[in-house]
């Protein structure tokens, strides 16, 4: 027995030397690569966060990180499956992306991705394997997109001027016919405005058993009438009689801002102090779930096959997935993202970053499909 444990221990010391050789080796290959990071560029907080990672990753690894913000991930997609298509293998335009749900799925399957790299990222022993991590919108990651903080769909108001909102989707369109004008939500298929639609089908439909699985072409118009018989109840009151919509989350903060409605959406509880300590939101505004839950999500990190700078993105997502780097994301005064980190391993007010009862995603197939009907319905 003795010497079993002493032959497991030496096989162990073995493997940890190989891994600590190998991440050497990506270092050393880092250095010099420029990283461009497709990210959604909506936020002045995400933003500046992700300027001081760059200037980290910069001054600590030799990486440069580039930001190129973009209005929604798929358009990403769009160019890679383009450059696949191409048969560009090599010297891609896009070396990192942050991503989840559909356009995941799309890059995993048109085999976009780089890859399995997450398990050997020496940040990877500081994850919360408890988080659904290893699943995004039900599809398995397979170590092709490392884990980078936790989304939950809440609303933003401000107690002064709504002390008691609803709190549920029912209680909302009562609201909304009570207060003509008041209430909106982003235009699909921006995300914050594609993530209401799913939340409400499946308050609507009670999660229907169909929403976890891929769209059935001959059951939609059936699950998904609830749906619109809603959204046409609520455009007639909505803000500007549902003809024109906020075109993300940021315009709805600053409507909410600036009293023209009285509901805004965010996809990070803690996003409403960041906003208030820079002075974009009142102090009185407050953030809460609906009682049925909130949709929840694991957003993460990714590389394109043909990235020119494999090493540099490893690298990269490596800073962004250690402490140091979670804890400042999850700072109330900075992102206040949930972090994907076991509590230990974080500092300051990121320990105490608050998180909803969750309600999980539809299958990532519906993404897709709710959008083109909105579109179809509401779109012109």
């Amino acid at each position: 027995m003795i010497r079993l444990i002493t032959l497991l221990s030496s096989v162990a010391l073995s493997f940890s030397a190989i891994a600590t050789e190998n991440w050497q080796q990506t270092l050393n290959e880092a250095k010099g690569q420029t990283v461009y990071f497709h990210a959604w560029g909506g936020s002045q907080e995400i933003n500046r966060y992700i300027q001081w990672a760059g200037q980290e990753i910069k001054a600590n690894y030799g990486v440069e990180l580039k930001h190129v913000k973009v209005t929604d991930i798929a358009e990403t997609t769009t160019r890679l499956i383009a450059e696949k298509a191409a048969g560009k293998n090599r010297g891609g335009s896009v070396d990192m992306v942050w991503i989840n749900g559909e356009n995941f799925k799309s890059m995993k399957d048109n085999q976009l991705l780089f890859g399995p790299f997450v398990a050997n990222l020496p940040s990877w022993q500081y994850v919360d394997k408890s988080l659904p991590v290893d699943v995004d919108f039900t599809e398995p990651t397979q170590g092709l997109e490392a884990p980078w903080g936790v989304g939950q769909l809440v609303f933003i108001h401000d107690k002064l001027s709504l002390n008691n909102p609803p709190r549920s989707f029912s209680e909302m369109l009562s609201y909304a016919k009570a207060y003509p004008n008041r209430l909106s939500y982003p235009r699909p298929p921006e995300f914050h405005g594609t993530s209401f639609l799913k939340a409400l089908l499946i308050e609507l439909t009670d999660y229907d058993q169909a929403l976890s699985e891929p769209v059935d072409p001959e059951r939609f118009q059936h699950v998904t009438e609830p749906l619109w018989n809603y959204l046409n109840q609520f455009h007639t009151v909505a803000w500007r009689g549902g003809k024109q919509f906020p075109a993300g989350t940021s315009e709805s903060i600053q409507l909410l801002d600036d009293g023209q409605i009285d509901l805004a959406l965010t996809f990070n509880p803690n996003s409403v102090y960041s906003a208030q300590a820079n002075g974009t939101l009142a102090p009185s505004t407050q953030v809460y779930a609906m009682e049925q839950g909130a949709l929840s999500n694991i957003h993460f990190l990714a590389i394109p096959w043909n990235t020119n700078a494999a090493a540099g993105a490893q690298v990269a997502i490596n800073f962004l997935l250690g402490p140091e780097a979670q804890s400042r994301k999850g700072d109330l005064n900075i992102w206040g993202d949930p972090s994907v980190l076991s509590r230990q391993y974080l500092t300051g007010s990121a320990k105490e970053t608050q998180q909803f009862k969750s309600i999980d995603e539809p299958h990532p197939s519906w993404q897709a499909a709710l959008e083109k009907e909105w579109l179809k319905r509401y779109g012109s």
